[in-house]
């Protein structure tokens, strides 16, 4: 059933942390509802929705929100849950009858979560924005990629998913707790450019002690430094190097066969072009999977690069457990694991427009009142389907 067997969270249909945060809690067992509109909007990606992994292990409906009946609807389930997710622009919630006054008035002990790029109050709040614009005002978007290139995103991991939806779901859960305690909501306000500025916590204090540069490529572990990189191999793929400690920089030589050759040393920045140089050179005569043999043992904190298809085969994975299959289509396992009361893949990702009467009767929503919603076409019912749908 998982740790959160028993919590009840409303999510607003969106793109990106949001539903990767609801996505995380319902993995651990909380019973999420997905809202989307009756008409649904456009999220940025047109995918089927079984490979939607965002939304596996969730309820779902689908609502008419500038329907008067849709809205009470809301409100009706808003009054049964422990959290709500939202991560609309600031104020949209609030045009909607659905910002957190008309929902404490009906649920005083409501976690009250929302999700933005840039906050909920400040000069940039109504802006639009992506994970990159998020990343890029705090530091972190500068810091990434190499010396004589441009800064790479990191795909959407820093700000959307690390900035974003962890915040989220750390704030949510502390303010359950709280809420449980004193027993009253409060709102959760989960700005990706504050999470993405806190992750950014290490680098500004090392910054200020003078040890990290503002050039990209230039520090101990963005790359810069020779025993914290990626190296190309004879077959045009690569090992991954991140030898920081002495002992581990030690047996990194010893396993490259470069054990009391005469090199520049570890930590000589200037002479890190050559260092780096060496090591290349040796990591380019053999190929990735001969050197991730010789590495597989040991302590020399080196691992060959895997793409995407090649995580799911490899032994790691296969042995942990790290990815499931839903429904014919594979994807990450849920995290942390648990002891006592382990998460899962409740389900995969539902559409909304077959699901809603089903979900609303799990919500403990009264048959009459889904009859009445259904003639006021408030909601989806699986008859709205096309043919062949």
């Amino acid at each position: 059933m998982g740790p959160l067997a028993g919590v009840k969270i409303i999510e607003m249909s969106g793109v990106g942390p949001a539903p990767f945060c609801g996505m995380l809690l319902a993995d651990m067992g909380a019973d999420v509802l997905r809202v989307d509109r009756l008409v649904a909007a456009d999220l940025g990606f047109n995918v089927d929705i079984r490979y939607d992994l965002l939304n596996r292990s969730k309820r779902a409906i689908a609502i008419d929100l500038k329907a008067p009946e849709g809205v009470t609807a809301v409100r009706d389930l808003i009054a049964k849950a422990d959290i709500l997710l939202e991560g609309f622009r600031p104020g949209v919630m609030e045009r909607l009858g659905l910002g957190p006054e008309a929902c404490f008035a009906v649920n005083p002990r409501l976690v009250y979560g929302r999700m933005t790029g840039y906050g909920q109050d400040g000069p940039m709040k109504d802006l639009a924005g992506h994970d990159i614009n998020y990343i890029a005002m705090t530091g972190a978007l500068h810091a990434i990629g190499h010396a004589d290139g441009p800064p790479l995103p990191p795909l959407n991991l820093v700000g959307d998913f690390g900035g974003g939806a962890l915040y989220l779901a750390m704030g949510v859960l502390a303010a359950l707790l709280e809420a449980r305690r004193s027993g009253r909501g409060q709102i959760v306000d989960a700005a990706m450019i504050d999470g993405a500025n806190s992750l950014m916590a290490m680098m500004t204090g090392l910054r200020q002690a003078g040890l990290w540069q503002n050039a990209r490529g230039a520090n101990p572990i963005d790359g810069g430094a020779p025993y914290y990189t990626t190296y190309r191999t004879r077959d045009g793929k690569f090992m991954a190097v991140g030898a920081i400690e002495k002992r581990f920089y030690a047996e990194l030589l010893a396993r490259l066969g470069l054990a009391g050759e005469s090199l520049p040393a570890q930590d000589d920045r200037a002479q890190w072009g050559v260092l780096r140089a060496r090591l290349a050179a040796v990591f380019a005569q053999k190929t990735r999977d001969e050197w991730a043999e010789i590495f597989a043992t040991g302590d020399a904190c080196v691992s060959p690069v895997l793409d995407m298809d090649e995580v799911l085969n490899h032994p790691l994975a296969v042995t942990r457990g790290m990815a499931v299959t839903v429904d014919g289509v594979t994807g990450p396992a849920p995290a942390p694991r648990f002891s006592r009361t382990p998460g899962a893949v409740s389900g995969p990702p539902v559409d909304a427009r077959r699901d809603t009467p089903e979900a609303l009767r799990a919500w403990g929503i009264s048959e009459a009142q889904i009859t009445a919603l259904a003639a006021a076409k408030a909601i989806a019912t699986p008859s709205d389907e096309p043919p062949g749908g």
